[in-house]
Order: structure tokens, then sequence, then C-alpha cells
């Protein structure tokens, strides 16, 4: 049972890690957001990561993310891959020579966001995009998790990526991780942590991948499953790699209101929602026979409610009603891990709000659902 700080209210939906409500973060947001930032500032500490995005007036720049640290001498950026040694900046993970990430083959049909639409686990696009008419029994997918990550989400169910963080271990140059690209392997998804802070990284890796793919005459899909807070022109170049392969862009839009998602995230979801809509207004009429953009929800008690999806949807809907959707149960994790799931109430409010704008719904993670 948590306690709000600013309006006292007790409830078993806020969390006693946050200790702010959601209603006080919609009608007192920088008090809310003050006691918000304490959190984030004490789970950082624990992994010698920055408590917010540096913003040094005599630092040096980074860009590689929308973050856009101003990191100052001897300092570090919100990722924990970039350094200011005697103002030079220094990048210790991200480049084309050196990823911070772990790999796997996950065999297909995979557990994906995408699962109910996606060539690997359906077959749609068979047989340009994908090797059978139905699920890709027999193939896989090489699983690429990046240990960083520009977003702080106090839920993240991959948490432990800040380990690989400040370890900058284990490591891969681009060309390392695209041979593990063999006949089996029909897609690539890149994930974490976030790929937005290690772009160069899993671009250059997707460019050897697909041509050496496309003069072997195979398929090989490019994905992505990211928080969507990166440099505007790497989003348009990863939506290219995907729309050139039969891939899929997946957003994880975790909240609309940007307090809200500052409370839970540490960071402003501007340049997410940006992105997503440059990519689907730039791209989606391109390749219809596969939706080439998706997006997701985290569903989180107390803190991700009708009206968040409400708004979601609504944006999602003034690109294209038909961009797939899924809503997705929570399970506590982390520092908010003393929220119960999501009930099906809940989740069956948000399925209807969100129903008023797309098409195509679905709800994932249902043996979560209380």
């Amino acid at each position: 049972m948590g306690r709000c700080r600013i309006c006292g209210r007790e409830s078993a939906t806020i969390s006693s890690s946050l200790r702010v409500c959601i209603e006080c973060l919609r009608k007192c947001p920088e008090e809310a957001l003050r006691i918000a930032r304490e959190e984030h500032a004490r789970s950082r500490r624990l992994f010698d990561l920055p408590p917010e995005p540096p913003r040094d007036p005599n630092g040096i720049l980074c860009g590689l993310c929308a973050n856009n640290c101003r990191i100052g001498d001897g300092g570090k950026g919100f990722c924990g891959l970039v350094v200011n040694e005697n103002g030079r900046l220094i990048r210790l993970g991200g480049t084309p020579k050196r990823g911070i990430l772990e790999w796997y083959y996950d065999p297909l049909p995979t557990n994906c966001v995408a699962e109910w639409f996606c060539p690997g686990c359906t077959g749609a696009g068979y047989p340009k995009y994908a090797y059978k008419p139905s699920s890709e029994y027999g193939f896989v997918n090489l699983a690429v998790f990046y240990g960083a990550c520009s977003f702080d989400c106090l839920f993240c169910q991959n948490w432990h990526y800040r380990n690989l963080t400040m370890q900058l271990h284990p490591s891969l140059t681009a060309e390392e991780l695209a041979e593990k690209v063999n006949d089996r392997v029909s897609c690539i998804c890149f994930f974490g942590g976030d790929p937005s802070v290690q772009m160069p990284h899993a671009l250059k890796t997707s460019k050897i991948s697909i041509e050496k793919a496309e003069r072997k005459g195979r398929i090989l899909r490019i994905c992505w499953e990211t928080n969507g807070n990166m440099r505007r022109e790497f989003a348009i170049k990863a939506a290219e790699y995907s729309l050139r392969s039969g891939g899929i862009v997946k957003f994880d839009l975790k909240a609309w209101d940007d307090n809200i998602h500052r409370a839970l995230c540490g960071v402003s979801n501007k340049a997410a929602l940006e992105n997503f809509r440059v990519i689907g207004e730039r791209f989606l009429e391109k390749r219809r026979e596969i939706p080439l953009l998706t997006a997701s929800t985290l569903i989180i008690p107390g803190y991700v409610d009708a009206e968040e999806v409400d708004r979601i949807a609504e944006f999602i809907a003034s690109i294209s009603p038909e961009i797939p959707y899924t809503l997705l149960a929570f399970y506590p994790h982390y520092r908010l891990n003393d929220l119960p799931t999501t009930s099906w109430k809940q989740m069956l409010e948000c399925k209807k709000a969100a129903e008023k704008y797309l098409k195509r719904i679905e709800i994932g993670n249902v043996h979560l659902l209380s």
C-alpha cells in the first residue's frame, strides 16, 4: 500500500517507490516530478549513472539520441556509454567498432509484440517477405539485446541491462554481430535496453546483413523494439531498412502525458512521438501487405489508465487508424515491484478507449491479467 506524498491518498496502485499518484502528476506536476526525480536518482546511483541527462553549459553535445546530453569535463552521458575526458568526447560503446550487447537465437514463432501480424509468426507477405505461408518453424530470430538505454523506466522488465552498461561488456563489432546471421536466421530484432543509444552499431549491422542476404537471394527482415527516443535521421534509416526487408518498427509508447512519462521513464516522450509520426507519414503507404509501424503500451495500474490510452490511440489514428496497437498487461518489476498486475477491468476499459480510434487492437500478456 503506497501513499502519495502530495495529497496523502493511500492505495495499492500508488507505488511506495514513486510516492506520487496519477492525479497529482496531472494537477500539480512540478511538485510531483520533484518527488519522482528523487526515485530516479536513487535507482541510477546504484549503477553509477547520472540522475538526469546532463546539461552542462560548458559541456560537449553528444547528440546520439534525443536526450542531447551536454557533458561537462569528467562527466558521463545519461546512457553511461559516453564520457568527456579532458574536453574530448569518448564513446565507450554504440559505435560500429564496439556494441555493448548480448545476442541469442530465438526460435520462431517467438513472443514478439508484433507476433499477431508479423511474417515470421504468421507467414504474412509470403513468399516475398516470409519463407513459409504460416509460422516459420525451423527458422530463428537473431535477438540483439543492447546493454544501455536512453530512458530510465522504473518498471523495466529488462532492468539488468544496466549491468552491461556498467561493465561495458560483452561487446561485438558490427561485422562480428552480422556474422551470427546464418541460413536459419530469417529476422534480426534489435531491442534491449534500447537500440536508441547504439544506433550507429545497429545500422551498420543491418547494412552488412541485408546486403549479404540480398546477394544470396535470402529473406532477412530487420525489426526494432524501441522507445523511439533516437536521433531523427537514425529513426528514418531504421525504418528504411525495415521497409526494404519486410521488417517492422515497434515503438513502445509508455504514456501520453509528458509529466506522467517523465515520472515513469525519467525523460520526455516528445521525440519518441515525433519519430513515430515521421515514420508513419513518410513510409506507411509504401508497403501495404505488412504493417511497417506498430505501437504498444504497458497498462500500469495506477499510472497508465484509459485516459492515457485514449490520447495515445487518437494520436496513432491521426497518422493511420490501420496501425496495429497492442495493449500489454503489467507485471511488477524493478522499482515498481509493489504494484498489482493489470486487471481485466482496467484492460477492457483501455481497449474500449483505443477502439474509438483504431481498427487493429490486440491484448498481450493475457496470462498476467487478474
